[in-house]
């Protein structure tokens, strides 16, 4: 199967793949006659309806009529391609199109697939990784959505459908042409266009993709480090009651702030071993992830490159080691990076808030910094301004 696959692809004649479609299970679409349709265009486009009517009677007259052929020869010659023509575009015409998705819906999410990884030594693979979860997304989607109600593809000027009781997955489905698929109940488009060497591209298209998006991107995250990086799913090796009593009550007072405001910045400080990236990871487990958070874990190559993704609804950032990042401007070592900017942009909304649309996910786009460090002595002033970091803690006891 995928040998015959992707030779249909890379080699394969109009011919071959017409056939592969038909080998393959698509099926010739008939357009049937919609009473309703027809009387709409009686209602709304006489003059033109009356005018191919015509048009088609007396093409089909003048063949019955004509004097140099037998009666039977003219019969036949009612079934020849020209006639069969001229019918076929009368049909076209009083009976609706194949339904086609509506390019003015507003959320679309598109992914090519399989994602390709590109890492050079000068840079580290952020794009490959949010491109590979704007893949996973997509593919998570469709997972919820199961069967789709119709199934369409056009190619050499005809209609083709594939059976939904015959569907399996959206990897054994030939494709030759844009497919076209639709779910109605989610009132959901997606469109299939086929690559060179089994490569595609799906996009969704609909009034409204965040229930489904928030769904499919359900206990994700992302860890960006240096060269490695991994998306998978939230992980924490300690819970947040075997921490101190003090580091509970400042985690109950994070959780309300996270479900009162639509931005949070937390910076937990102290000296080594006092467990501030393991309570980042319990609050991303036990609290975020509930939430609906997507959680991204970036050191200080990731963050100097880091945009939140415009179609997820909620993001966590972790920060560790935020001193050697977001250093004092003043000194010489911050001179030769652009970190600190980065991340009081983030802090102040304006890297991804700056410009938004009129409508979308962006409008309630909710987003949780947590950071840590060792001291806040070799931080930029301007980030411990208030409306920067919203919270504070510093962790004294050694955590085990």
């Amino acid at each position: 199967m995928d040998f015959d696959y992707y030779r249909h692809r890379e080699g394969g004649s109009i011919n071959s793949n017409r056939q592969s479609l038909l080998e393959s299970g698509w099926r010739p679409f008939h357009r049937e006659l919609d009473w309703e349709f027809v009387g709409h265009l009686l209602y709304n486009d006489t003059k033109e309806l009356t005018q191919k009517s015509l048009n088609l009677a007396s093409s089909v007259a003048e063949i019955l009529g004509r004097n140099n052929y037998t009666w039977w020869a003219n019969l036949l010659n009612v079934v020849s391609d020209n006639t069969r023509y001229e019918v076929e575009k009368f049909w076209n015409y009083i009976t609706p199109d194949p339904l086609t998705p509506d390019h003015r819906y507003k959320d679309v999410l598109s992914t090519e697939t399989p994602i390709v990884h590109f890492v050079s030594r000068n840079s580290i693979p952020i794009d490959y990784v949010l491109n590979r979860l704007q893949e996973i997304t997509v593919l998570r989607v469709l997972d919820l959505l199961k069967c789709p109600d119709i199934i369409t593809q056009h190619y050499l000027e005809r209609d083709f459908y594939f059976p939904t009781e015959k569907f399996v997955n959206w990897e054994r489905l030939d494709v030759v042409n844009t497919v076209y698929a639709y779910w109605s109940k989610h009132d959901v488009w997606l469109q299939i266009d086929a690559y060179d060497r089994g490569r595609r591209q799906y996009t969704l298209m609909a009034k409204n993709l965040a229930p489904l998006i928030n769904k499919a991107t359900y206990d994700l995250a992302v860890m960006l480090s240096g060269y490695q990086s991994r998306v998978g799913k939230v992980h924490s090796q300690f819970l947040i009651r075997s921490f101190p009593d003090g580091i509970q009550s400042f985690t109950d007072t994070v959780q309300q702030a996270v479900l009162n405001q639509n931005q949070l910045a937390v910076l937990v400080h102290g000296e080594p071993g006092t467990g501030k990236t393991a309570w980042t990871q319990a609050v991303a487990k036990e609290i975020l992830m509930p939430l609906g958070y997507v959680i991204f874990i970036l050191d200080r190559d990731a963050i100097a490159n880091f945009v939140p993704p415009t179609y997820l609804e909620k993001i966590c950032i972790i920060i560790n080691e935020a001193d050697n990042l977001a250093q004092d401007r003043a000194s010489e070592v911050a001179q030769y990076s652009n970190n600190t900017e980065h991340i009081l942009s983030l802090l102040d909304g304006t890297l991804y808030q700056s410009v938004i649309e009129d409508s979308g996910i962006q409008i309630q786009q909710r987003l949780v910094i947590l950071m840590t460090c060792n001291t806040t002595e070799r931080l930029d002033p301007a980030m411990l301004r208030k409306g920067r970091v919203d919270l504070m803690y510093e962790f004294i006891q050694k955590f085990v």
